[in-house]
């Protein structure tokens, strides 16, 4: 276990760093304005999840899973757990959860951090 949370510590840090340097190139190469930076770590993190789950269950390595998906793609997107979430309810022919999941993860969280903002506004006022 205290392995597993080192790996998964280790894989945090790294995914956190290279998050932070994607939003520093963003801002350099784009500018302010779009959250463009967000856009591309939650795409491109898909990706790689993607590309993770099924190359780890082809070699049999699921070892590595918290480590890659956990650490590394949860400290640079959690979108992209949220993507093989939905993707996964998805291919299991649960599209009407499927969709319940996006639609109610999507509203909550912005619902979320429009009640902490509310909250710490309230606080700090």
């Amino acid at each position: 276990m205290i392995q597993t949370l080192f790996q998964v510590a280790l894989g945090g840090a790294i995914g956190a760093s290279a998050r932070y340097m994607t939003n520093v190139a963003a801002m350099r190469l784009i500018g302010p304005g779009f959250p463009w930076a967000t856009v591309i770590v939650n795409v491109f993190g898909s990706f790689l999840m993607g590309v993770i789950v099924v190359a780890l269950a082809h070699r049999d390595a699921n070892r590595l899973a918290p480590f890659l998906m956990t650490g590394i793609l949860g400290g640079f997107t959690t979108f992209s757990a949220f993507s093989l979430d939905a993707l996964t309810l998805w291919e299991r022919g649960q599209a009407g959860v499927a969709a319940l999941y996006v639609t109610g993860s999507v509203v909550l969280s912005l619902a979320g951090i429009v009640a902490g903002m509310s909250a710490a506004r309230w606080v700090f006022a």
